[in-house]
């Protein structure tokens, strides 16, 4: 089947074109900036012939920014083949549903659909989707929709388009506007948000990287999210008010009334105790990481940079809540923590195995009667320096002996002293019974 993404040069639409691909679709992207060069990266046809690609897609999905969303779904419905599917991606769904309602053919199905997340997410698992169709308008491809979000790990919420409009004012309405005014007042002050870190406790440094989260990102976006949904002025309206209120209690310094705000507003949020747990998680798995680091200083341990996927391997030197300090060959390499996840044992030893050029070791010994050469391999594969050990020959008439002969062959890591470790592998041979063969 052929899908179109119209806004498929986006930073969604690029994340969704691998995903239908990925998936057996067909998939024709476009955009008005004819970014053709990207759709050649990710493998697609650019719609050159923007109306023909329309009238021939089975999925049509408008992703493209709010304030254009229902201008561009008046134009491109109309021009549906029978029996085809048009979706939107956008935050906002009565004003892109009522406009699917009015524009698209009765026998063109329509499906509003908000992905809660953004496009730096490596996969849907655990990512939650809504999806608001319309009764009677969405019987055939609403299920087809559905098993595909949620075979792919996905979750998938079904409200109206008022309910979804009603929530998302405060789920990304008043969550922005919080954030981005505690940025915008940072600026006011001219305060240092890099100095303050120095004296940051984990809440704080957990709310920051949420602000400058926000403040990094496209701000027409946000922009369109404020001023699209009528819903959200109710909402600030209540925020700001709420903002006086507490301010003209502290400024009266009326502790009673403080308290007994902080307390209604604990009863009607409900399970605090719940949130206390999750955030403690949060906060205890961003200080375990660094914990394992400082424990890690003198030892060879392996750093991936999130958004490179540069693995950077070598003795952990130095390191502060910001940095780390590795020692590369024979350089000191300054990493920032933010930037990167710490490798396990087994990970770091899977990216030894697959990048680097290792060393070759064919090993003969006379094993003692009754030993099985198997169990033997295995011992030899115990070491932390060996990629994999297996049995190449056995010989059982060696002259003078009932012994076998045995060579195993031994994957050395490339970052390691070869003639070492093929020594310490014969010791250990030699330490249980075996005899080295010249």
């Amino acid at each position: 089947m052929k899908v179109l993404i119209i806004g498929g040069t986006g930073e969604m639409g690029q994340w969704f074109t691998p995903f239908f691909k990925n998936h057996g679709y067909e998939v024709v992207v476009w955009g008005s900036s004819g970014k053709i060069e990207v759709a050649e990266r990710m493998g697609v046809e650019f719609a050159n012939d923007l109306d023909a690609a329309i009238s021939t897609g089975d999925i049509v999905i408008v992703t493209v920014p709010i304030n254009i969303t229902e201008k561009i779904i008046s134009e491109t419905a109309p021009k549906m083949k029978s029996g085809s599917l048009l979706m939107d991606f956008t935050s906002l769904k009565v004003g892109p549903t009522d406009a699917m309602k009015k524009y698209a053919p009765k026998d063109v199905e329509i499906l509003g659909t908000h992905p809660m997340f953004g496009p730096s997410i490596p996969s849907l698992h655990g990512q939650i989707f809504i999806l608001t169709p319309i009764n009677g308008r969405c019987e055939k491809w609403f299920p087809v929709m559905r098993s595909l979000f949620e075979d792919n790990g996905a979750h998938i919420e079904v409200i109206t388009p008022a309910e979804h409009d009603r929530f998302v004012s405060v789920v990304q309405g008043l969550t922005h506007f919080a954030y981005i005014t505690i940025g915008t007042t940072f600026d006011s002050l001219d305060f240092s948000v890099n100095e303050s870190r120095r004296f940051m406790s984990p809440v704080y440094d957990i709310m920051l990287d949420f602000v400058g989260r926000i403040l990094g990102q496209n701000p027409y976006l946000y922009a369109y999210i404020q001023m699209e949904n009528p819903e959200v002025l109710k909402v600030h309206d209540a925020f700001m008010q709420q903002c006086k209120e507490m301010s003209a209690i502290v400024r009266k310094k009326d502790v009673e009334a403080f308290t007994t705000k902080m307390r209604d507003a604990a009863i009607h949020f409900g399970d605090t105790a719940s949130a206390l747990r999750r955030s403690d998680k949060l906060i205890n798995s961003k200080i375990a990481e660094f914990d394992e680091l400082i424990d890690s200083i003198g030892m060879e341990r392996g750093l991936k940079h999130i958004y490179s996927n540069i693995v950077h391997v070598g003795i952990v030197k130095k390191v502060t809540p910001r940095s780390v300090v590795l020692f590369i060959g024979n350089r000191l390499v300054p990493l920032k923590m933010e930037n990167l996840r710490l490798l396990s044992t087994e990970e770091l030893k899977r990216w030894k195995k697959e990048i680097l050029r290792h060393h070759t070791r064919d090993i003969s010994v006379l094993i003692p009667q009754g030993s099985n050469p198997e169990t033997i391999c295995n011992i030899i594969a115990c070491n932390d320096n060996i990629i994999s050990v297996r049995k190449i020959d056995t010989y059982t008439g060696v002259k003078g002996t009932d012994k076998i002969s045995v060579t195993y062959r031994v994957n050395i890591t490339g970052d390691s002293d070869a003639g070492k470790v093929n020594d310490k592998i014969v010791e250990q041979l030699c330490g249980i019974g075996c005899k080295l063969r010249t």
